[in-house]
């Protein structure tokens, strides 16, 4: 008797059911395979695109809200016509709820960024701070809806990895993997974020796994086109800046030009990041001298936002309009260079009050007036042999973007496909080189990297500084008395002298005892019931060397596979 076609569907389903359930069990215990991986890297791209497009209409929709405006690209014009007590209030209100929300949610108040992120993908194999990820997804949207004066990005690069993260511990994701997995994730954000297909995906590469290894090439790349996807299903297939003056270029005799612009580009980046690490201390400061509580310390900061905000409205935001009247010349040499000044000066009070908020969209910001006021320069000194200024702020937007980032391939093609101009690339790949060279030499490679070396995270000068860090005396260690291990009367007469470490301490704790050359093992101590430091294990020098030596091999191989 044949089954009926009712029977035979609901069997053909089971089937499917089963074998999806012993996918995904196979999965989660060996990870996936390849085929998996692109599916996976593609549902990551959709949920950080989604995402990013999310926060953006959120803060428009908040911003259009507080300040009463249909038109958010014109929002500096519109504020210029407002009471200057809700100029002035906004922002207070606005830094005293972030406060709250970070004190709350975060163990030290600070909002997480991107640097947190290239920090996860070096040392905590591809995961980040979940909690902590979304209150500072939740202050920054406050934030710049009211009157903070950075960026969307940074926030959104780590709600990114926040989404990574998830999928990573779901799927027992290992280091490389979930590595993997967080470059599909930013690269989609970012791509979300700009309508940038190409630079999403090399930020992703250069910026936080930090190297261009071919594994990870196509699921990144399926990320970010999935984020651009999203973007232009709002927005359509627009760039961010629409441009109506075209830029010349009058090759050769113009180059040394831009040569200079880089140079400059690369100091003015110098001045804002020391500018931000400078509102940073003093903050710390204050608020240490004075006790303040930390759910104060944004509020503060946005006081003072809003004092400037009265005079330069343009300093609130993201500062679409403002960059854009740069790349179109419409400012005159005084008000570029003011409004240069004055946007640096708000970008510290920001984040140096932990309002929040990314540094990529001030720099492309503070970039165009600076290149703005230097093609005004120059153009007015030979106007027979340069082309038009505006063609000086692309630069100079590249440039200083770049040498924040210390990501000058993705930086300059962010700056082509955020204006959709590909005919000035030569001028912007020089004065971006210029500056990348000059500004990484003055901080720690990129204001990221400069951050984590202010807390003492070491990825700056490559793996052979921060994998030590990485691993612990407690895992390399040996029983007492095995072959090659101390006695027990021998670790005890060690500990007695102050030559021990503790199980959870780094290899980079111990080496400094090796270091001494009359050092081949030194115990490790745990605290027993009654408080007594007392040895359990024996961390042994060529132990140390040779988990250390594996660990930079692991990474060699991973950078080069």
């Amino acid at each position: 008797m044949t089954q009926s076609t009712g029977t035979v569907l609901r069997n053909q389903l089971n089937q499917a059911m089963s074998a999806i359930k012993d996918a995904w069990r196979v999965m989660r215990r060996r990870g996936p395979s390849q085929i998996q991986f692109w599916f996976i890297a593609l549902a990551i791209g959709i949920a950080a695109g989604f995402m990013a497009l999310g926060f953006r209409k959120a803060i428009q929709a908040l911003q259009a809200y507080i300040y009463d405006t249909e038109d958010i690209l014109m929002l500096h014009s519109h504020v210029e016509k407002l009471p200057w007590l809700l100029i002035l209030v906004t922002p207070i209100i606005g830094g005293l709820i972030v406060g709250v929300i970070l004190h709350r949610f975060t163990d030290d108040g600070r909002v997480r960024s991107v640097a947190d992120v290239i920090e996860g993908a070096a040392v905590t194999d591809g995961r980040v701070e979940t909690k902590a990820g979304f209150a500072s997804l939740l202050a920054s949207l406050i934030t710049l809806s009211s009157g903070g004066s950075t960026g969307r990005e940074g926030p959104v690069v780590h709600m990114a990895g926040v989404i990574s993260t998830w999928v990573s511990d779901r799927i027992h994701a290992d280091g490389i993997t979930g590595r993997d997995l967080l470059g599909c994730a930013v690269a989609a954000a970012v791509s979300a974020s700009f309508n940038a297909p190409i630079a999403g995906a090399l930020f992703a590469l250069e910026v936080v796994l930090r190297h261009f290894a071919v594994h990870a090439f196509a699921p990144i790349v399926i990320a970010s086109v999935a984020g651009t996807v999203i973007n232009r299903l709002e927005y359509g297939d627009v760039t961010e800046f629409a441009l109506n003056t075209p830029g010349s270029l009058q090759f050769y005799v113009e180059l040394p030009a831009f040569l200079m612009l880089g140079l400059i580009c690369g100091l003015v980046s110098l001045l804002l990041m020391r500018s931000i690490f400078f509102a940073e201390d003093i903050g710390n400061h204050i608020q240490s001298r004075l006790s303040l509580p930390g759910w104060l310390r944004p509020g503060i900061s946005g006081a003072m936002l809003g004092l400037l905000a009265i005079w330069f409205p343009h300093i609130i935001g993201v500062g679409y309009e403002t960059t854009m009247r740069a790349l179109s010349g419409d400012l005159v040499l005084t008000t570029a260079i003011l409004f240069a000044v004055i946007k640096t000066i708000a970008v510290a009070i920001t984040m140096g009050g932990r309002m929040g908020g990314g540094v990529f969209s001030p720099s492309l910001m503070i970039g165009a007036l600076t290149g703005l006021a230097f093609g005004l320069i120059a153009t007015g000194l030979l106007p027979h042999v340069s082309g038009t200024h505006t063609l000086y702020a692309f630069a100079g937007m590249g440039a200083v973007a770049a040498a924040v980032l210390g990501a000058p391939i993705s930086t300059t093609l962010i700056v082509f496909e955020l204006t959709g101009d590909w005919q000035i690339g030569l001028a912007v790949m020089v004065s971006v080189s210029m500056s990348t060279a000059l500004a990484s030499r003055l901080v720690d490679r990129s204001f990221f990297l400069t951050q984590l070396e202010r807390r003492n995270v070491h990825l700056a000068a490559g793996p052979q500084a921060y994998l030590l860090a990485m691993l612990r005396a407690g895992s390399v260690m040996r029983p007492l008395e095995a072959d090659g291990s101390l006695t027990a009367a021998e670790a005890q007469a060690l500990v007695e002298q102050g030559l021990c470490v503790r199980a959870g301490d780094t290899l980079e704790a111990a080496m400094p005892y090796f270091d001494r050359g009359d050092i081949g093992s030194i115990p490790v101590v745990a605290t027993d019931d009654n408080g007594r430091e007392c040895p359990v294990g024996a961390l042994l020098h060529v132990d140390a060397l040779k988990a250390y030596n594996r660990a930079l091999a692991a990474t060699a191989a991973e950078e080069h596979s």
